[in-house]
């Protein structure tokens, strides 16, 4: 149709040229916009706010996360118990006694056991095929007399709160990137919009009519 051009748009770069084309903005040439330079300064403002950030979430949040997990092992061990149980039925049969896979399965059976206070408890735990009634299991149990797991360790205490710092560094940089493609999008919207004003006061100067 005279007097419009379509709006194509060259694809966005992939992320490993990013940094090329945020420092080609920020060098003085005649084909650089306002825009260009804002959303170059902008760019490099957050590369600057991620590198200030990461190290700070990942110390913050791991310690906050490291004392959180410790004090949740300090209240489950004065509140859970390890006790000697007792199968009160034999474990079910493995299909393939003496197998690897045997070796590694666990049935839940049913256990009584007795709780600091005396009282009798049963349920269910996780026994090896095969074992026979009587059969005594070490199991840990909470003030309630249910089984349960054991307090954390400090192994899983460092892994946790590690876990939770790079949750954490991940946001970041997720957080960043989510800002520069909000700058991105609203800065082309206006560079459109820009384009499609000068065109119109351009394309009577480069069309004629019939």
């Amino acid at each position: 149709m005279p007097g419009r051009t379509p709006h194509l748009q060259p694809p966005p770069p992939p992320p490993r040229e990013l940094p090329r084309v945020m420092f080609w903005r920020l060098r003085r040439n005649p084909l650089r916009r306002r825009s260009d330079l804002a959303q170059a300064w902008i760019g490099l403002g957050l590369i600057l706010a991620v590198l200030a950030a990461t190290p700070l979430a990942l110390f913050l949040v791991g310690d906050a996360a490291h004392r959180h997990y410790a004090r949740t092992a300090q209240h489950q061990t004065a509140t859970r118990y390890h006790t000697t149980a007792v199968l009160v039925e034999d474990a079910r049969n493995h299909p393939e006694p003496g197998s690897a896979e045997a070796r590694q399965t666990l049935y839940p059976t049913k256990v009584r056991f007795t709780d600091p206070h005396g009282r009798t408890h049963t349920a269910h735990a996780d026994a090896q095929p095969a074992l026979p009634r009587g059969t005594t299991l070490r199991v840990w149990a909470d003030t309630d007399g249910e089984l349960t797991d054991p307090p954390l360790s400090p192994d899983q205490i460092r892994s946790r709160a590690m876990g939770s710092a790079l949750i954490a560094v991940l946001g970041v940089h997720v957080a960043a990137a989510a800002a520069y493609g909000t700058v991105h999008r609203v800065i082309r919207h206006h560079n459109l919009v820009a384009w499609e004003a000068a065109w119109a006061a351009t394309a009577p100067r480069w069309t004629t009519s019939p």
